[in-house]
């Protein structure tokens, strides 16, 4: 889902409020989101999971192409962590007709 399907989902299941509204809404909230990661803030949304931004220290890596070191600088990255709910209805819906590599090739898993 793209962020325009979020907004048109949105808005079908809203009706009494305008897309372009619905679309205010739904930037803001990402939009705040945004802001708190910049500001280190944890995210928890009950039931969906939770973001945090985590800390990469700065370390030496390797060029694959030429075998080089190659300094990478510390960044901060956002990290999602799914709740358990949310894992759950997941794993639940998708359950049957998962498929799984075998040695001897794909074959259906057992549920």
């Amino acid at each position: 889902m793209t962020k325009s399907g979020l907004i048109e989902e949105v808005a079908k299941r809203t009706p009494h409020i305008s897309k372009k509204d619905t679309e205010v809404v739904v930037n803001t909230i990402f939009d705040a989101m945004i802001d708190a990661l910049k500001q280190g803030s944890r995210i928890e949304i009950r039931g969906f999971g939770s973001f945090q931004v985590k800390v990469r220290e700065a370390r030496e890596g390797r060029n694959p192409k030429t075998g080089e070191p190659v300094h990478i600088s510390a960044k901060r990255t956002p990290f999602f962590k799914v709740g358990k709910e949310l894992k759950e209805m997941v794993d639940q819906d998708s359950g049957s007709g998962l498929r799984t590599e075998s040695p001897e090739g794909v074959e259906e898993a057992s549920a």
